[in-house]
């Protein structure tokens, strides 16, 4: 997760804590929201992603605890990210996954998620 967190930092202009954090969220959103095998594929191509899935499911939900996209991008606000820095993030991770897993397995996992595709 090294070289995602940095790429946020970097590109993205996030603080590292926030990053790592909004890694998180966006990971154990797309295990719950997506396609089981294809999210377990992607989770398996990416280093550091079982620990940080685990560092963000020992999280209290807390009030922010709603569901699906919009519950994904409010727990990153609670984190400190800008609505322009959640958007930044997710496409950051994606493209990152992208070269991780693949094309097809970061597109099928994106199509199976209502709404993910207006915010990549």
């Amino acid at each position: 997760m090294d070289e995602l967190i940095g790429r946020l930092v970097v590109n993205v202009g996030v603080e590292r804590l926030a990053a790592e954090k909004a890694v998180g969220i966006i990971l154990d959103f797309l295990k719950k929201e997506g396609p089981p095998e294809k999210v377990q594929a992607l989770i398996d191509r990416l280093p550091g992603a079982e620990a940080a899935l685990a560092a963000q499911q020992s999280e209290p939900g807390g009030m922010f605890s709603m569901g699906g996209i919009m519950g994904a991008g409010t727990k990153m606000m609670a984190a400190g990210l800008s609505m322009g820095q959640v958007q930044g993030v997710t496409k950051e991770m994606l493209a990152y996954a992208r070269e991780k897993a693949g094309e097809d397995t970061v597109g099928e996992i994106v199509g199976a998620i209502p709404g993910l595709s207006q915010f990549v």
